[in-house]
């Protein structure tokens, strides 16, 4: 439900001393006080194996996620109105600039990863420029679909709206060149490509835009796929673990179509498997886990919550989950209670964006979908991913102040 500028502005100059939705904001900084404790318990093979300070990776944690606590609370004093735009666009226009100039960055200047460069190397840290710019694309779509395609006639034919898409279109084409060609990152575009769609449902567009999409976007994936070997390694690997299971419900005729034998199972999707199956209910103990000793390697980073779940076992999984959707039903009911169009859309693409990186995550570890390598927001070790989320939230918490309450809602709609 949208209303007209003059009495968004009016109910924003009411609300503006309205205090944010402290609630979100102790609910992130639980995962994030997680994230450091488990960020010394899940690296001590690491630790030992690289010969660092076994307190290397909890005080860059603790740092981090102090840094990413205090941003919370700075954007939760501010006025959206004067922060959200410009922070949005900024993030858009200067980390899209940043990803097409880091192929041609000296050697010493960038991180190479899987053969792309994907982090900028900064004093004492690496930063990686797509979590940051995540949070500018979305602000870009709510913006643009604001002042562009919320207002148009639904009712219009499939080629003047596809022409009425085609700049958003064109920019995410440009998107998925860089992040999936330069730097080899699927599950980025897959996670963009999810958000932009469900934006455009909410702003308003027609049923069979969807079904374009869906089709350009079944086949776009497909062709990602097939010109990258490593990708197609990486769903062999994953078809090996399930094909049994998937055959076993089809008629026999498949199996002689789809079996593919000689195939090795994932060595580190095996080894999640077993790490949450030690765990139990109640898991093992903090620092007790046995899996992270030299077996499952990235365990405090793509895999933590396999390695989160061998030490707290199911019931601490499933409370660390009961967090994580608690924090997207707060940011669910604030887009639900913000009068600005861009900020309804906005918030909720935050939203889209925490919750589709944490369900690729746990299927992946889980062998459900093919490994996308994309981290757990707020739990796994690394900054970039840590202090982009917290920015993210902030804006949501700064936005959060100028919500209207629920019984005001409903006084409206009643009228």
């Amino acid at each position: 439900m949208y209303f007209n500028k003059t009495n968004i502005k009016a109910n924003n100059n009411n609300l503006n001393n309205n205090e944010a939705d402290y609630p979100l904001f102790i609910l992130v900084s639980i995962l994030i006080i997680v994230s450091i404790v488990f960020s010394y318990s899940l690296t001590v093979y690491t630790v030992d194996f690289f010969g660092y300070d076994q307190f290397h990776f909890f005080i860059r944690q603790g740092l981090v996620g102090i840094s990413a606590i205090f941003i919370m609370w700075y954007f939760s004093l501010l006025d959206p109105d004067k922060i959200v735009k410009k922070i949005g666009m900024g993030l858009f226009i200067g980390f899209f600039i940043i990803m097409i100039l880091m192929p041609f960055l000296p050697g010493f200047m960038v991180t190479e990863s899987g053969g792309a460069n994907r982090w900028i190397r900064l004093p004492g840290f690496s930063l990686s420029p797509v979590e940051f710019f995540k949070i500018g694309f979305i602000y870009f779509l709510s913006w643009s679909f604001h002042r562009k395609v919320i207002h148009q006639p639904k009712k219009i034919g499939l080629i003047e709206e596809m022409l009425l898409l085609a700049p958003y279109f064109f920019t995410f084409f440009i998107v998925v060149f860089i992040i999936a060609f330069l730097q080899k990152d699927l599950g980025q575009v897959v996670l963009l490509a999810i958000i932009m769609v469900v934006l455009l449902i909410f702003a308003n567009r027609s049923f069979k835009i969807f079904l374009t999409l869906g089709t350009i976007a079944i086949v776009g994936v497909f062709g990602l796929i097939i010109v990258a070997p490593h990708r197609i390694q990486r769903i062999h690997s994953w078809w090996a673990m399930v094909q049994d299971g998937i055959l076993s419900v089809l008629p026999s005729w498949a199996e002689t179509y789809l079996r593919i034998d000689d195939l090795p199972e994932p060595y580190q999707v095996s080894h999640s498997l077993n790490a949450i199956h030690n765990g139990g209910f109640f898991g093992q103990g903090v620092a007790l886990g046995d899996l992270k000793v030299g077996f499952l390697s990235e365990v405090h980073t793509d895999f933590v919550l396999a390695g989160l779940t061998e030490e707290i076992g199911l019931v601490g999984l499933m409370l660390i989950s009961t967090i994580m959707f608690l924090i997207i039903w707060r940011i669910f009911k604030i887009s639900r209670r913000v009068e600005n169009p861009i900020y309804h859309l906005f918030t909720l693409g935050i939203a889209l964006m925490i919750i589709i990186a944490f369900l690729i995550n746990s299927y992946g570890i889980s062998g459900m979908i093919p490994i996308k390598g994309i981290a757990v927001p707020l739990l796994s070790y690394g900054g970039s991913s840590m202090l982009s989320v917290a920015l993210a939230i902030g804006l949501v918490l700064s936005i959060s102040r100028v919500a209207k309450e629920e019984k005001v809602i409903k006084k409206v709609k009643d009228k």
